[in-house]
């Protein structure tokens, strides 16, 4: 007999006018590796066709399949059974509007992302083939770019929670630092007066939730202390 996994699973149709619940699922081990993913395939596939939740690549690339499990936001594709405390308790992100069962609603995630242009803005003319960057100008880049906003790191940030409507987040003032270090960027200045505020960027506290949550083993809370003493040292 197939070894069995216990998951507990938040499920809510706010069509039906329910109350959200958690509800027991039993699940074969299928293979080596299985991942939790692969567990709530196997309850889509087989057990209730209703259970909906995000997923894509499947490869820790996309992003789609951001949960909280057993307390602890990660990547449902990248997280093996093995290990996790039984019954795996499987919820939405916190913090986030639930659209049904583990599906949230990410559009306030994206909006904050948007506000701090995440693009490269220039004013001096295109050269004839590209915008060269030496070797140690790139290597800054490290552990900014990565950033697959899976939203991880943001829904487990506590002043995310209490001022998510002012502060940006770890994700979004990640990526914010990565325009910021980038040499070939000409908008430093526009990028630090857009963030000089008491609730955008300050509200981080570093209690460092994000670096635990994130998936890609980056470190919003450095980058968000580089962008701190970067307008410092502008002011001085």
């Amino acid at each position: 007999m197939d070894k069995m996994i216990r998951l507990s699973v938040f499920r809510f149709d706010p069509e039906a006018g329910d109350k959200p619940f958690m509800q027991a699922f039993e699940v074969p081990v299928t293979k080596p590796g299985m991942k939790l993913l692969d567990a709530l395939n196997y309850i889509k596939w087989h057990i209730d066709g209703t259970l909906t939740y995000r997923r894509s690549c499947g490869e820790g690339v996309c992003g789609s399949d951001g949960l909280n499990i057993n307390g602890v936001n990660g990547l449902a594709c990248i997280t093996e059974i093995a290990g996790l405390k039984q019954p795996i308790h499987v919820r939405p992100l916190p913090s986030m509007l639930v659209i049904r069962d583990l599906v949230v609603d990410m559009d306030h995630f994206f909006d904050q992302y948007r506000q701090i242009k995440p693009w490269m803005q220039t004013s001096t003319p295109v050269p004839e083939h590209e915008r060269l960057q030496a070797p140690q100008d790139r290597a800054k880049l490290d552990g900014q770019y990565e950033c697959i906003l899976c939203g991880c790191c943001t829904t487990s940030c506590p002043s995310w929670w209490w001022n998510g409507d002012r502060f940006l987040g770890p994700a979004a003032l990640l990526q914010a630092n990565r325009w910021i270090v980038d040499s070939r960027d000409e908008a430093t200045g526009e990028r630090f007066d857009q963030l000089e505020d008491a609730f955008r960027l300050y509200r981080c506290h570093q209690i460092m939730n994000c670096m635990e949550a994130c998936p890609k083993q980056l470190n919003p809370t450095a980058a968000i202390n580089h962008i701190k003493r970067s307008m410092l040292k502008r002011q001085s």
